[in-house]
């Protein structure tokens, strides 16, 4: 048999096709970003990678291609016996490297002389991050989008849920970043993906989107957490037709003293997180919410960021970066439980059922 070389655009439309995507590359270099799918077969490992590269620097690159090739042959070994006696001659493998050279053209012609349909990824993950990289380009180009604006503490989030749990198309860019995008954003116990993972999950949830119906998503500012939002996609984003869901201020800091319960049991996190604040709103406001946080008087500690901070930013951001947002639809949502948010993603849908087609972005 001989191994066969794909193109990655090949590659990416047949990635359902193959029986396992396997990435040879080393576990920090998957940790960054993988193809979706992707198992984790290291031909070398982090610290014999760069023990190999040592050696290629200061020795000679054939002494490191030796050692190379020894160290490999035996991680191949161990990948083969752990993984593959249940395998069936058909088995059928999709194989990258970082550009589709020694590493993972060692694991694939090990895989063919045994038998198995091999492909090998051509160009390796340095090529499906250009795909990746072009497409995030186009696909936002005229994706009808409709966006949930509404100021912090709105439930925009949940109700995002609510309108997946009723079949629509939902864009949660939150989710994928692992963020709710303020500086009390960051999730606990879950670190936010690298750059390119986030962007790799985002193109594979744009290019699953059906065109021809709404897709909603939320009013985002160029970066959630310490990710970027890719530019086609804010500007696709930013002129979007617009919803601004309207929640009453006592709701509001009810659901948010729900919704961040980790910050009400952890006061130090909280106070931490609260210093961030100190160049915009100064050190005297700033102590007096953490001297609050300390006294468990944590209702007036998000009552005054809302009134004091979050609300007018997110009003100035709003009416600089949305066309839509002047002229927005509104909904009114008089708490974040169960049967309201269910009661308004209903409302949303009729709203948007009225127009064949959503505006959308240029």
């Amino acid at each position: 048999m001989t191994v066969r070389r794909i193109p990655a655009a090949e590659a990416v439309a047949a990635l359902a096709r193959f029986d396992a995507v396997i990435d040879a590359r080393s576990p920090s270099e998957f940790a960054d970003d993988h193809l979706p799918g992707a198992l984790n077969w290291p031909t070398l490992d982090d610290a014999e990678r760069a023990a190999i590269g040592t050696e290629y620097k200061q020795v000679s690159a054939f002494a490191a291609r030796k050692r190379g090739a020894a160290i490999a042959a035996r991680n191949i070994a161990a990948h083969i016996e752990r993984e593959l006696p249940d395998k069936p001659r058909s088995w059928r493998p999709l194989v990258y490297c970082w550009r589709g050279g020694q590493r993972s053209a060692a694991l694939a012609t090990v895989l063919d002389a045994i038998g198995f349909p091999v492909h090998v990824l051509d160009g390796g993950y340095r090529a499906f991050r250009g795909h990746v990289i072009d497409h995030l380009e186009a696909l936002p180009l005229g994706l009808p989008l409709v966006v949930l604006a509404g100021r912090t503490g709105s439930a925009k989030s949940r109700l995002l849920q609510a309108l997946a749990a009723r079949g629509e198309q939902v864009l949660d860019l939150e989710a994928l970043a692992c963020h709710r995008g303020s500086v009390l954003g960051p999730l606990p116990g879950r670190p936010q993906p690298s750059q390119k993972a986030f962007e790799t999950a985002l193109w594979q949830a744009l290019r699953g989107l059906d065109r021809q119906r709404p897709v909603w998503a939320e009013s985002e500012s160029r970066t959630i957490g310490r990710l970027r939002v890719p530019e086609a996609l804010l500007g696709a984003l930013r002129a979007a037709r617009c919803v601004t869901v309207q929640m009453p201020l006592e709701a509001r800091v009810a659901f948010l003293l729900d919704d961040y319960g980790h910050f009400v049991d952890d006061t130090a996190a909280f106070c931490e997180r609260l210093a961030a604040l100190r160049e915009l709103r100064g050190a005297g406001v700033v102590e007096r919410w953490q001297a609050l946080a300390r006294a468990a008087r944590h209702a007036e500690v998000v009552r005054e960021l809302l009134e004091q901070h979050y609300d007018p930013v997110y009003e100035r951001s709003m009416a600089r970066n949305f066309a839509g947002y002047a002229a927005a639809d509104r909904l009114d949502l008089p708490a974040a439980d169960g049967a309201a948010l269910d009661a308004a993603a209903a409302a949303l849908v009729r709203l948007i059922g009225r127009d064949a087609h959503p505006r959308v972005a240029a």
